[in-house]
């Protein structure tokens, strides 16, 4: 792509990559942005003290359809082996809920169980990136 930055290249890519979603209600997508916002602030404000100094971005939420379990994607930044740092983010994954519930409390009844997952989307890009860039 002639013209195009890396930032560009990645917002093109970026709009292919989709994670899978069942067909969902209003409520559902509602909700969905409702934890995805709370979640980031709770990682953001507390990477210091209870996620290592890493950043985290939550960059989707999934809602089962009776609300009780949220599946949350992340996108972790320095980290080496992801797969053991969503181990330990599902260790302290009853802290998160304790905060995300004192926050949502007067807007949800049920405070959803938390699964976390890892959105490898970054990765992704980056392998596609060095392929296109290759002679």
């Amino acid at each position: 792509m002639p013209g195009f930055g890396i930032f560009d290249k990645c917002c093109v890519i970026l709009k292919f990559i989709k994670i899978p979603k069942i067909m969902s209600s209003t409520r559902q997508n509602k909700i969905s942005r409702l934890v995805q916002k709370e979640l980031s602030d709770i990682f953001q404000k507390n990477t210091t003290s209870l996620f290592q100094g890493k950043m985290i971005t939550v960059t989707a939420v999934n809602v089962s359809p009776d609300l009780s379990v949220a599946k949350v994607y992340l996108s972790l930044f320095p980290v080496k082996e992801k797969e053991d740092f969503i181990k330990y983010v599902n260790t302290v994954e009853s802290q998160v809920r304790f905060e995300l519930g004192k926050r949502v409390r007067h807007q949800l009844r049920k405070i959803p169980e938390l699964a976390f997952f890892v959105d490898d989307s970054l990765d992704y890009i980056e392998n596609i990136d060095n392929l296109l860039n290759r002679p």
